[in-house]
């Protein structure tokens, strides 16, 4: 879906109250605690987490799922073995309604690209 907002509060405010937001939430706050130095904005109509390179991360929600936009996975799990057991493909990370955030490793997936990113590492598409 694509909501047309300039800022973040407007973005998190045009959602709806359901679980796309609960999930949309969760992985926001992950981004937070893990790579703090990220700017929160809006790019391409959706939330985007950028540092002075440009977008690392982005975020939107669907109408049956979450994207969570990461660039290149396999530059950051080279194995898989972060995603494993979660819908994904080259650059995009899709949590739908029966997957919990928490029971999924996407934290450290976050944390590793962040990393790789603060050492001046590509983890781009």
């Amino acid at each position: 879906m694509q909501y047309d907002v300039s800022t973040a509060a407007e973005y998190l405010s045009a959602l709806e109250d359901d679980w796309r937001r609960d999930t949309l939430m969760a992985l926001r706050e992950l981004i937070e605690r893990e790579a703090p130095e990220l700017r929160e904005s809006i790019r391409y109509k959706m939330l985007s987490y950028d540092d002075d390179r440009g977008p690392v991360f982005g975020l939107n929600a669907q109408k049956g799922y979450v994207s969570f936009y990461v660039g290149d996975a396999a530059k950051v799990d080279p194995a898989g073995e972060l995603l494993a057991g979660l819908d994904h493909g080259k650059g995009c990370i899709r949590f739908r309604k029966s997957v919990q955030v928490a029971e999924t490793r996407i934290d450290t997936f976050i944390s590793r690209a962040a990393a790789v990113r603060r050492q001046g590492g590509d983890v781009e598409c």
